[in-house]
């Protein structure tokens, strides 16, 4: 006997809304007894962390410490689905298993991604994203299952899987201000002062169209006044960035004194630090990951000033997406991730010596454009095109060597950029969701537990055939034992060490908002976390009981 699963439509990654469909493929030799066939959607938070903990004091008063290792599995995701025997072949038999012919069997299914998960201690947030960064530590996985049962205690059930990525939508977002009322932002600012200078100032370079001027003697900064200065780095509030789309960021810099110094920039660089919080049980680690989204140096740059106030171009960083492999924010009972955006600034100040012009000859006929520049409109060595000829300017500066490099940190979220249809927005705005019932006592297990599986309450659910559609090939060459003329009573039904059939929990107030939602229908973007080994196909048959 042999088992596979088979996704109709293998996708680089599902999202929440979306139909997984596929058949589940049964291939015997032979003619065998079977006693159901059942579909899993599950997910699955898994981490493992090996610590010490001091167990005893030994010789000459040393403490002698244990290495323990703990394991917890939460499920964040579990549906099921019977797809053999169906309501009429069940009530048409009876119990004790129904047998198959040989040859292949083929059983389609169903299965809907709902927005929220199984969560323990009734806490029910959006479905986290396939994590598998740290594969020794944690993963985060998504997969369907599929087993058949078999009745006999000493025969084993065979199990087949298939995994897949998994990307959330994101959350409701905050309603945009109309265009007459100005839009609050989230900041994060640090104060700077910079040093009195002292002494002559340093010897002044220009740059010109053929590579550097000779050295042009500045006039001595020790007599500017220092300036004082913040920073700022400023994003819409609340502070959110969205996967595969750029930074809404702007940082500025103002002058708090009357220094009449220019500003150079000198040094940017601008990181998104993830940091992967991993828990089992008593134990916990924080990992930090970083990416770097731009990075540049020996800039240069003259920071044009507008009242005391400076912006550093948002060209930088406008048109560099994030990576595609940068997970939104999400928290579970053991895994959580969470960003912060790290801005460093390196500033210079000086005075500027003087602003040299000089132009070369174009001829163009009569398409040359009318006189467009001004002196004054440049801040840093610049060429243009005016009427006739190519006018080069450059500036002379004394800059001070003092460089202050400052660091913004600003929390922020990272969403998905999946947008939820409007139809479920409209759906959960329109109802309000029952109250929830009481929290039941939950008995705290012992420190020196090595693995727990957390699941939410199970509770007993009738079989509903219609979940998924008729098999294509019913196999209509089974054997059943005793009959019942009028079909067999509940009590009657097939009954397996598990139970009768295994069980699925009723559908939650968003989730069946959500059934009639159609899937989400726009842009998805891209998103990579690459494949645990062995989990991008169906794994071989294995022995033991169903779970």
């Amino acid at each position: 006997m042999s088992v596979r699963v088979v996704l109709n439509d293998q996708r680089p990654w599902y999202t929440n809304l979306d139909v997984i469909a596929g058949k589940v493929i049964l291939s015997l030799p032979r003619r065998e007894m079977v006693t159901a066939i059942t579909v899993k959607l599950e997910g699955e938070c898994k981490t493992r962390l090996v610590g010490e903990i001091p167990v005893a004091i030994g010789v000459m008063g040393r403490r002698t410490r244990d290495e323990v290792v703990e394991t917890e599995i939460h499920k964040v995701l579990y549906k099921v689905s019977t797809l053999f025997p169906t309501n009429d072949i069940l009530l048409a038999t009876a119990s004790g298993g129904i047998t198959l012919e040989a040859g292949l069997h083929e059983f389609p299914f169903q299965l809907k991604v709902h927005t929220q998960g199984n969560r323990d201690r009734h806490v029910r947030k959006t479905l986290p994203p396939s994590l598998h960064v740290f594969q020794d530590q944690a993963f985060i996985r998504y997969y369907v299952k599929a087993t058949v049962q078999r009745p006999a205690f000493y025969k084993e059930n065979f199990r087949s899987e298939v995994s897949f990525q998994f990307f959330p939508i994101e959350p409701p977002r905050p309603p945009v201000p109309s265009p007459e009322q100005p839009r609050s932002e989230s900041y994060a600012r640090i104060a700077h002062a910079f040093a009195p200078t002292a002494g002559p100032s340093p010897t002044a370079k220009s740059r010109g169209l053929f590579g550097e001027k000779p050295a042009v003697p500045g006039p001595n900064v020790s007599s500017l006044l220092p300036p004082n200065i913040c920073i700022d780095g400023r994003l819409p509030d609340p502070a959110i960035i969205t996967c595969n789309q750029p930074l809404p960021l702007k940082v500025m810099i103002t002058k708090l004194n009357d220094s009449s110094a220019a500003l150079y920039l000198q040094l940017l660089q601008i990181e998104l630090v993830a940091k992967t919080r991993v828990r089992a049980h008593y134990l916990l680690r924080d990992n930090l990951t970083s990416t770097v989204i731009i990075s540049k140096s020996n800039m240069r740059t003259r920071l044009p000033e507008n009242d005391k106030t400076m912006q550093i171009d948002k060209g930088y960083w406008s048109t560099i997406h994030l990576p595609n492999n940068v997970a939104p924010t999400f928290d579970t009972c053991n895994i959580s991730r969470s960003y912060e955006l790290r801005i460093k600034v390196g500033l210079q100040h000086g005075v500027d010596d003087h602003v040299f012009v000089s132009s070369i000859p174009v001829f163009l006929g009569s398409l040359l454009p009318e006189p467009a520049f001004t002196l004054s409109s440049f801040n840093s060595p610049e060429f243009a095109l005016v009427s006739s000829a190519m006018v080069y300017l450059w500036r002379s500066a004394s800059i001070h060597p003092e460089l202050v490099v400052e660091t913004i940190i600003m929390p922020v979220q990272v969403f998905s950029g999946i947008a939820p249809p409007q139809a479920l927005l409209q759906a959960m705005a329109s109802h309000s969701p029952p109250p929830k019932p009481p929290r039941p006592h939950v008995m705290s297990s012992s420190p020196h537990v090595t693995s727990t599986v957390a699941m939410s309450n199970l509770s007993p659910h009738p079989l509903n055939a219609a979940a998924a559609p008729p098999p294509s090939h019913v196999p209509q060459q089974f054997q059943t034992g005793q009959t019942h003329p009028e079909g067999p009573t509940h009590a009657e039904l097939p009954t397996h060490p598990e139970g009768p059939f295994p069980d699925e929990a009723p559908p939650s107030y968003e989730e069946a908002l959500a059934d009639g939602i159609a899937p989400v229908d726009g842009p998805r973007g891209v998103y990579s976390q690459g494949q645990e080994g062995g989990s991008g196909g169906n794994t071989p048959a294995e022995g033991g009981k169903a779970g």
